[in-house]
């Protein structure tokens, strides 16, 4: 046995073995010996078919059997006495055989990287800092407020918060665009989500029955590559300018959020208690962000490509599952696995580094954390000692859990190892409310 580095991967290697053919060749005799005790040919009762017809029959399929296992065999032996960690699976490689008695071959393959954790002590992690008051409930209930408004016809100019009803047409060299036409288009002027703020702003201030031309040049990334930066000229007709109604702070709105007797303190307790789970969650959220870039940055290793292509394709694949769960038909969109390599790279140097990180400083998941974990899922349900029965009933949701357990422990590692400040942190841009 030989083991070779190959220089062009780092983590690639190569072991070259033999296995000799008598071996093999008396591992065949055996097999065939032992189908012949069964097989069933016309013209012979049970076993007594003769040894040299089962050979004839079977012999090639039986001997590629014994080879595969024997290569298997030699290549497990080998990858133990050397102490490799193997990624993935090999690739077998015959070789032009130096001696007629032995079958040689080799198997490629990658190993895992040996990881050496850095030191994560220079590293600043950001704790948003937010306490939510009545401000915050106000600004709650403003948005739960928008979307339950209702719109009437008005005859002044649109302005901002009104829905305005067009029908426009854009044309790009004179030709109309794909995409650049449409009738009976509502637009909510002022929110810039819909449409782009130039076009928004030649709409603001007319009035139902007026029309307009006007000339727009796309941003220079816009999505639509054959429109990005370039110009294009706009008929728009406003058909309908609606203004909103916000319904009343009261008894019908509270009821309108789940609040049977009404009580529109009820509600706002209510609303404050679904807030503060909402900022401890997006908190939560941005400080593991800034502990898995802070891995990621002090742990530069090379990973190996097997266990990114697998990675790969099981993106991909939960891509499709995903779509087709949307009711869309997979078939009509050819989802790439290469669309997600580096996301699949970045997810398996991740793991290998936490994984290194929950063995060396002893971060795995208590069966107490588990449990505290299960017990503040269940309390969201009519009966929660029937959602923790389930749980310890199902291997995998059971996985899940002690994955998201030590997950918190990575997280609460390296901020208690990094340099951790408080940073105070407006309620809209915490809640992405700052457009």
């Amino acid at each position: 046995m030989q083991i070779n580095q190959q220089n062009a991967n780092p983590l690639e290697r190569r072991i070259d073995m033999t296995v000799a053919l008598a071996d093999i060749d008396k591992d065949v005799e055996n097999r065939l010996k032992k189908l012949a005790r069964t097989v069933k040919m016309a013209g012979f009762r049970p076993g007594k078919v003769p040894l040299k017809l089962v050979a004839q029959q079977y012999g090639p399929q039986v001997r590629s059997e014994a080879i595969g296992e024997a290569v298997e065999k030699a290549f497990g032996e080998a990858v133990r006495e050397q102490n490799l960690r193997v990624a993935g699976y090999p690739r077998i490689e015959p070789k032009q055989a130096q001696d007629e008695n032995k079958l040689e071959f080799s198997a490629v393959f990658e190993v895992y990287p040996e990881i050496r954790l850095g030191d994560i002590g220079s590293t600043e992690i950001e704790r948003p800092v937010l306490t939510v008051g009545d401000a915050e409930v106000d600004k709650t209930i403003d948005i739960l407020r928008q979307q339950r408004a209702t719109y009437t016809p008005v005859e002044r100019a649109a302005a901002a918060g009104d829905r305005v009803v067009v029908d426009f047409t854009g044309r790009l060299d004179g030709e109309v665009f794909e995409g650049g036409q449409a009738t009976d288009y509502p637009m909510m002027l002022g929110a810039g989500r819909m449409m782009l703020p130039e076009f928004e702003q030649a709409v603001s201030g007319m009035k139902a029955g007026e029309s307009k031309t006007f000339d727009l040049t796309f941003p220079a990334d816009y999505q639509a590559e054959h429109l990005a930066g370039r110009q294009v000229s706009f008929e728009v007709a406003v058909k309908r300018v609606e203004e909103a109604r916000l319904p009343e702070v009261d008894a019908d709105f509270a009821r309108s959020l789940g609040i049977e007797d009404g009580d529109v303190e009820k509600m706002r307790a209510e609303v404050k208690s679904n807030l503060e789970r909402e900022v401890k969650r997006r908190v939560q959220a941005r400080i593991k962000d800034q502990a898995m870039k802070a891995l990621l940055e002090v742990n530069p290793i090379e990973v190996p490509k097997a266990l990114v292509e697998q990675e790969t394709r099981h993106l991909a694949e939960a891509a499709r599952q995903d779509l087709a769960n949307r009711g869309v038909n997979v078939k009509d969109v050819p989802v790439q696995p290469e669309w997600f390599a580096e996301q699949a790279i970045r997810r398996v140097r991740l793991g290998l580094v936490i994984a290194e990180l929950v063995k060396q400083k002893g971060l795995a998941a208590t069966p107490e954390q588990l449990r505290a974990m299960i017990d503040e899922i269940a309390q969201s349900y009519e009966k929660p000692e029937e959602v923790v029965r389930w749980y310890y009933s199902q291997p995998r949701q059971l996985a899940r859990v002690e994955a998201l357990a030590i997950e918190e422990n990575v997280v609460k590692w390296v901020v208690e190892n990094a340099k951790a400040t408080d940073k105070p942190v407006g309620f809209d841009e915490l809640m992405g409310n700052a457009a």
